[in-house]
C-alpha cells in the first residue's frame, strides 16, 4: 500500500538531484511482482523523457524520481492506487496491480538552467581572451551527462576549428568558449535548449540530451589581427636596423600557440638565410624581421593569414597561429660595400699600403655575431700577402688599402666580398658577414703595376751578353735564374715582393722565351720599355 524506493547504486558524485519541474531521461524496466516484465526502455533502443512533477507520469513514479541523481539505479514498487489503480490497463496492466520498476537516470536538467562552465586548469599568464568573432583551435570529448562518449575531436587526431559567436556553433557552446585563454581546460556542460534539443543531431546525440564537453583550448586569433612583436633581447648597440631587400641570417624556434614546436633551425645547426620584405617567407615573417638589430632576440606572433592559412603546411595545420623566436645572427644588403672603423692611427703616417705591396699583418676574424672564426695571434705568427693579387678575399684587398704601419681597423665585409653564399665548409657560413680587426706589422713596397723585376740602377747596355756567361747566344733558364739572383743579392735589382722566386723567373723566363724552345736569344730579350703596352710582364 506503500511507495517503496530501494537505491540500489548511488555514484560518489552527485552535484544534482532531481527536482520538481526538471526534465529527465531514464532507463527502465517494468515487471510484475512474480518477474513477468510487462514494458522495457531497453527494447524500444531509447529513453523515456518526461518533465517530473508536472502529471506527465503516474504518481508513483513522480514521487520516486525525486532526489535521483545521474546514474544512480532505483528499485521502485508502486502500489496500485500511486499507479493504474481498479481499472489498469486493458491488455497490459490488470486492475489493482503492484508495478516494480528498475530505473537508471541518464540525464537530468531544468528548463530555467544557463551553460556551466569548469575551469580545472589554467595558465599562469594569459595575455588574451576568446572574445565573439574570434576564431578558436581546440579539443574535446564530448559526453552525454551520464559519461558516455559520443564524440572525440583527439579520436579524429585533428582540432575542431571554428569561428566563436557567430553562430557556427551550437550556441551552448558558443558561450563555453567565451573567455578562455589558450592552454586553459574547462569543462562546459549544456542543457538541450542550448544544444541540439528536442531532436538531436539525428545521429549520435539524441533529443532532449544534455551534453558535456572537456575543452582544451589550443589557438586563438581574430581575422583583424597583425603580427606581435615581443622584444626579448636587443643589444645596447644597434647601429643599423634591417629594412626590407636586407638578406638576413637567423636561427628560430617555431611552435604553435600551445608551445608545440614544429621547426627549429638549431636543430638542423643552420640558419635561416633570407631576403626580408620580398616576399620569400610568409608575409607575417617579413613584417616582423624589419627593424631588428645584430644579435637581437625576439618573439614574432604570426595570425594564420599572414603564415600558412586555411590549409597549412607539413607540421603546420590549418588555421594555426604561428609563434617564433628569433635570434638574428647577421644581416648586410647586396649593395653594401666593405666597412672600415680606424681605431689606431700613427702620428707619422706617410707611407700607405698600395697594389702590389706586400704586407705583414695581424688578425681576429669573427662572424657579426662574435662568433670567432680565425686568429693570427692564436698560431704565433703573421698573416702575409701582396695586396691586390687574390690572395686574399675582395673585400680583403680592399679593406687593407691604405693603411700605415702600426694601424688598427676593423674591416666589415658583406659575404658578396668575402665568401659569398656557399662559405668555407667547415668554417666559414654562406652569406656571413666578416669582421676582421686587423693590425698592420710591415710593409713592403711593392713594384709599378705590371712588373716583376726592376733595377735600382742604371740597365747594362750589354744586358744579354752579361746573362748570357758561355757566350753561346742562347740563355737557359738556369743561367737567367742564376743572373737575377746575382742582381737581387748584390741589391743592383728588386724582384715583386711576396712571391717564390722560382715561379717569378720562371716566369719572366718564360715570357721572353717567345718561341717556347726553352732558350732565349738576342732577338727574343727585349726590356720592358721596349714591349709594347699588350704584351706581357717583363724586365
Amino acid at each position: 500500500s506503500e511507495l517503496g524506493v530501494e537505491r540500489r547504486f548511488v555514484p560518489e558524485s552527485c552535484p544534482r538531484a532531481v527536482r520538481p519541474g526538471d526534465f529527465v531521461r531514464y532507463h527502465y524496466l517494468g515487471a510484475f511482482p512474480d518477474g513477468t516484465r510487462f514494458d522495457s526502455s531497453y527494447d524500444r533502443g531509447s529513453t523515456f523523457n518526461v518533465f517530473v512533477g508536472k502529471g506527465q507520469l503516474i504518481a508513483g513514479m513522480d514521487q520516486a524520481l525525486v532526489g535521483m541523481c545521474v546514474n544512480e539505479r532505483r528499485l521502485v514498487k508502486i502500489p496500485p492506487e500511486l499507479a493504474y489503480g481498479s481499472e489498469g490497463v486493458p491488455g497490459v496492466i490488470p486492475p489493482n496491480a503492484v508495478l516494480h520498476f528498475d530505473v537508471l537516470l541518464i540525464d537530468l536538467w531544468n528548463s530555467e538552467d544557463e551553460v556551466q562552465v569548469q575551469t580545472y586548469f589554467r595558465p599562469d599568464k594569459c595575455p588574451r581572451t576568446v572574445q565573439v568573432s574570434d576564431f578558436v583551435r581546440y579539443h574535446y570529448n564530448g559526453t552525454f551527462l551520464d559519461g558516455t562518449l559520443f564524440d572525440s575531436s583527439h579520436n579524429r587526431m585533428r582540432t575542431y576549428d571554428t569561428y566563436v559567436g557567430i553562430g557556427w556553433l551550437i550556441p551552448g557552446m558558443d558561450q563555453g568558449l567565451l573567455g578562455m585563454c589558450v592552454g586553459e581546460k574547462r569543462i562546459i556542460t549544456i542543457p538541450p535548449f542550448l544544444a541540439y534539443g528536442e531532436d538531436g543531431d539525428g545521429k549520435e546525440i539524441p533529443g532532449q540530451a544534455s551534453l558535456v564537453f572537456d575543452v582544451v583550448l589550443l589557438d586563438l586569433h581574430n581575422p583583424k589581427d597583425g603580427i606581435a612583436i615581443e622584444n626579448q633581447l636587443v643589444p645596447e648597440s644597434c647601429e643599423r636596423r634591417s629594412q626590407t631587400g636586407d638578406f638576413l641570417r637567423y636561427h628560430y624556434n617555431g611552435t604553435l600557440l600551445d608551445g608545440t614546436l614544429f621547426d627549429s633551425s638549431y636543430s638542423r645547426n643552420r640558419t635561416y638565410d633570407t631576403y626580408v620584405g620580398k616576399g620569400y617567407v610568409i608575409a607575417g615573417m617579413d613584417e616582423g624581421l624589419l627593424g631588428v638589430c645584430t644579435g637581437e632576440k625576439r618573439r614574432i606572433i604570426i595570425p594564420p593569414h599572414l603564415g600558412y592559412g586555411e590549409e597549412g603546411r607539413g607540421k603546420i595545420p590549418g588555421s594555426a597561429v604561428l609563434v617564433f623566436d628569433i635570434h638574428v645572427v647577421d644581416f648586410h644588403n647586396p649593395s653594401d660595400s666593405v666597412g672600415i672603423t680606424v681605431h689606431y692611427k700613427p702620428s707619422n703616417c706617410t707611407v700607405l699600403s698600395k697594389k702590389g705591396d706586400y704586407l705583414k699583418y695581424h688578425y681576429n676574424a669573427s662572424l657579426l655575431d662574435g662568433t670567432l672564426l680565425d686568429s693570427t695571434h692564436s698560431l704565433g705568427k703573421t698573416y702575409n700577402i701582396v695586396l691586390g693579387s687574390g690572395q686574399v678575399v675582395l673585400g680583403m684587398d680592399m679593406g687593407l688599402q691604405d693603411m700605415c704601419v702600426g694601424e688598427r681597423r676593423t674591416v666589415v665585409i658583406p659575404p658578396h666580398l668575402g665568401y659569398g653564399e656557399h662559405g668555407v665548409e667547415g668554417e666559414v657560413p654562406g652569406s656571413a658577414v666578416l669582421v676582421f680587426d686587423i693590425e698592420l706589422l710591415e710593409l713592403v713596397s711593392g713594384l709599378p703595376e705590371g712588373y716583376m723585376f726592376v733595377w735600382n740602377g742604371e740597365v747594362s747596355p750589354n744586358l744579354f751578353e752579361e746573362i748570357d756567361q758561355n757566350h753561346d747566344g742562347e740563355v737557359l733558364l738556369e743561367e737567367f735564374s742564376e743572373y737575377i739572383q746575382t742582381q737581387v743579392d748584390t741589391g743592383k735589382g728588386k724582384l715583386a715582393p711576396g712571391f717564390d722566386f722560382e715561379k717569378i723567373v720562371k716566369n719572366m723566363f718564360t715570357n721572353q722565351d717567345r718561341d717556347g724552345n726553352g732558350k732565349v736569344t738576342a732577338e727574343e730579350f727585349k726590356l720592358k720599355d721596349q714591349e709594347a703596352k699588350e704584351e706581357h710582364d717583363e724586365l
